[in-house]
């Protein structure tokens, strides 16, 4: 599979061979191979939005790179020394509300707010560029690059021209739109409008992050 630039961090959970392991992904600045192998059994990822970051990893250590947890079985893993139980679909928001009781997930509101497109009035542009990178380990600029470019792969996959892809997304013009596919997306336009069937690309959900030219 191949995972795109994404400025959200995950936690992952995977079963290959009967082994389970689980990690903390950071934020990706370029897209990336990941081997799935034909022994995978199964899989759960919890994305995490902007401005939410555990206390103890902090997310400009995780740009492009991850954390395993040190010890990992198919019901439980260990994170900041405790045992914890390995989320299912129907439990995510659960087990994200017991990180924060236990004080290991927090959040910044304001980061989200800027990022959704707010202006906040109390804070200076410096102090609103330095919380934001504390938060996601990305600068702002990176962000809408990011998601730019995610949001651009998507719409080309559902088939919208590239030209119309530009002007709706903010592009300069489509040499840009290809700069930006070959730097985040690891992928030609045309290759997203005619998907290799076999190929896996992790496009699979949107982030609220506003996208501006």
């Amino acid at each position: 599979m191949v995972s795109v630039a994404n400025s959200n961090w995950e936690l992952i959970a995977w079963t290959a061979g009967g082994v389970t392991s689980v990690s903390v992904r950071g934020p990706e600045t370029r897209p990336t191979v990941v081997p799935m192998g034909g022994g995978m059994d199964g899989a759960i990822g919890m994305i995490f939005s902007h401005g939410a970051h555990l206390r103890h990893l902090p997310v400009g250590a995780l740009v492009d790179t991850s954390v395993d947890s040190p010890h990992a079985t198919d019901r439980t893993f260990v994170l900041e020394g405790a045992e914890w139980e390995i989320p299912a679909y129907g439990n995510a928001e659960t087990f994200a509300e017991r990180l924060v009781r236990a004080g290991l997930l927090v959040r910044d509101p304001l980061v989200a707010d800027v990022l959704a497109g707010d202006t906040p009035l109390l804070v200076t542009p410096r102090s609103v560029q330095r919380r934001v990178a504390a938060a996601t380990g990305l600068t702002q600029g990176a962000i809408r690059q990011i998601e730019r470019a995610r949001q651009a792969a998507m719409l080309l996959q559902a088939g919208t021209p590239a030209s119309e892809v530009v002007h709706l997304v903010g592009y300069h013009d489509q040499p840009h739109l290809a700069r930006s596919m070959a730097r985040f997306v690891g992928r030609k336009a045309t290759q997203l409008q005619k998907p290799d069937p076999d190929e896996m690309l992790s496009l699979l959900y949107k982030t609220g992050a506003q996208v501006r030219p």
